[in-house]
């Protein structure tokens, strides 16, 4: 029986009626393009490939590897990639046809990975992810709410973000501290916002929830003009916190139509 390694973050989901409400959620279909993320040892992999008939896994644990690729066999045709998925290109996989990415992704990548993945969005039909509970709760945030911060913004440009379901720490060995989440992110067809430009949009965010404890018009002064703010319809005094998506949106699209101006 393999070991977990707590430097790769593993905890082995085991518990029955949690995978078959993984399946149901994803609804495998024969001919999707699928990818799962950190198999570790098949209690998802293998069921997906009972539905779908082949699926392309990528495993950083090069021991698990060598045990997927000689159990795969009688289940269906699994290609097993043995590579750090922060560094794996989706757009280097060989289908045309978008992928749907899975996985029970370890906690301490979770955010950067999230964030690697959305640089390849348009290749992507959907992704069903396990995630602590906690970031799971950022990702579906809304302003005004103590979860409510730059991965919410973020990923939520980018997606439709909907929690799921929980999942207890006794559904994985060895049991993870903390609970865990099922979330779906579904990428969305057109722009949910006209933001001008994507880098100033996005450097816009982090600055702002960089220095969250600060009213807005202090947090952005090195990158929003002061004036742009009543132009947005947009009250100095408010936190990052208090901004929507589309606030942060017409803030990004005033500032970048005041550069392109000048």
């Amino acid at each position: 029986m393999h070991k977990a390694r707590k430097r790769f973050g593993q905890h082995f989901l085991h518990d029955k009626n949690i995978i078959a409400k993984i399946l149901d959620a994803i609804d495998p279909q024969r001919d999707d393009n699928l990818l799962e993320i950190g198999p570790g040892l098949g209690a998802l992999t293998y069921p997906l490939l009972q539905r779908c008939g082949r699926l392309t896994a990528v495993e950083l644990d090069r021991d698990l590897v060598l045990s997927l690729r000689e159990k795969s066999q009688d289940h269906g045709d699994l290609e097993v990639i043995n590579a750090d998925i922060l560094k794996f290109n989706l757009d280097d996989l060989p289908s045309s046809k978008r992928v749907r990415v899975v996985g029970n992704l370890p906690y301490n990548i979770s955010t950067p990975l999230m964030f690697h993945l959305m640089k390849s969005i348009e290749n992507i039909q959907d992704m069903h992810f396990m995630l602590q509970k906690e970031v799971a709760l950022r990702i579906v945030a809304t302003e005004n709410s103590r979860d409510y911060g730059r991965l919410s913004v973020m990923l939520q440009y980018f997606c439709r973000c909907q929690y799921l379901f929980d999942v207890a720490p006794g559904c994985f060995t060895p049991p993870p501290r903390v609970d865990s989440a099922i979330i779906r992110l579904h990428p969305h067809l057109e722009p949910v916002a006209e933001i001008g430009d994507f880098t100033l949009f996005s450097n816009i965010v982090q600055t702002a929830f960089g220095q969250r404890r600060k009213t807005i018009v202090n947090a952005l002064k090195t990158r929003v003009a002061p004036e742009l703010f009543d132009a947005c319809h947009i009250d100095k005094n408010l936190r990052a916190e208090n901004l929507s998506l589309s606030d942060f949106a017409r803030l990004s699209r005033a500032t970048y139509q005041r550069q392109y101006d000048a």
